[in-house]
């Protein structure tokens, strides 16, 4: 079997400031070993299993240059810095692949699962998709579903994995960390890697197919943005219509359409 990796930063245990996600800064370099460290061990419980031959990781943070690839299993293939097309945080799920996982994933902008919650950048407010604040777990569960391919596993902050098992009942998640008011608290890094393999070899054992949803018919895209200007800009993108001073909003059937005008207005 084939597995697919999103791995995020920020919600990877211990992070609770920007200043410890963004390269060049000084708490980074710790925070990206840690991040590495909770994908090799979600790799490796996918290894252990016995089922998973073949993973790809999709180093899907910031600069997408975050993972050090020494750390991971000799037999990872790793997907770094940005395609550039639609797929963002999912470039190359589409080939073939029989299950998804994410890691170090967060809850979205206008919630208050996480410190650092947002989704895509932080320039909006928020995203609705059919009326659901929508994070970047939601868009990318729908990428995925998009190419038939389940998704089986998240670790993150403790609201995003109580909102991916609404959506996803026999995903397996594991929480790293908790919001408090603007401060985390998390568990130690230690444990949450063992926590992490352990999750991951249940997950690979489950009945995969159960993790597979069915995407919504249509899809009606809602966009707040902090500034103005941004509205305006994507309002020119065809078929975004304005809304309000800082709002836009998209119809479509099509899921990929969906991508895609994120892409160009984000």
């Amino acid at each position: 079997m084939k597995l697919y990796i999103s791995a995020d930063m920020e919600g990877t245990s211990g992070i609770c400031h920007w200043d410890e996600t963004e390269k060049g800064l000084q708490d980074y370099t710790y925070f990206a070993e840690q991040m590495t460290k909770e994908v090799n061990a979600v790799c490796k419980g996918a290894l252990e299993s016995g089922k998973i031959t073949d993973i790809l990781v999709k180093d899907a943070h910031d600069s997408g240059r975050n993972l050090i690839p020494s750390l991971l299993p000799k037999t990872v293939r790793i997907l770094r810095d940005w395609e550039g097309a639609p797929g963002g945080m999912m470039a190359g799920v589409g080939k073939g692949f029989d299950a998804v996982a994410f890691t170090g994933y967060h809850s979205a902008a206008y919630t208050t699962g996480n410190p650092l919650a947002h989704t895509s950048n932080r320039q909006n407010q928020y995203i609705r998709i059919n009326g659901r604040i929508a994070s970047e777990m939601l868009v990318n569960t729908y990428t995925a579903a998009y190419y038939q391919v389940p998704v089986i596993f998240l670790s993150g902050d403790k609201a995003l994995c109580e909102a991916a098992k609404e959506l996803i009942p026999n995903m397996e998640t594991v929480a790293v960390s908790e919001s408090l008011g603007g401060a985390s608290v998390s568990l130690h890094p230690d444990r949450a890697l063992e926590l992490l393999q352990e999750g991951m070899g249940r997950a690979v054992k489950k009945d995969i197919d159960a993790c597979q949803i069915k995407l919504p018919e249509e899809f009606h895209v809602e966009i707040e943005f902090k500034e103005y200007r941004k509205a305006y800009t994507g309002s020119f993108y065809p078929g975004v219509k304005k809304v309000g001073a800082k709002g836009v909003e998209f119809y479509t059937r099509d899921y990929y359409e969906v991508l895609r005008m994120l892409f160009f207005v984000l």
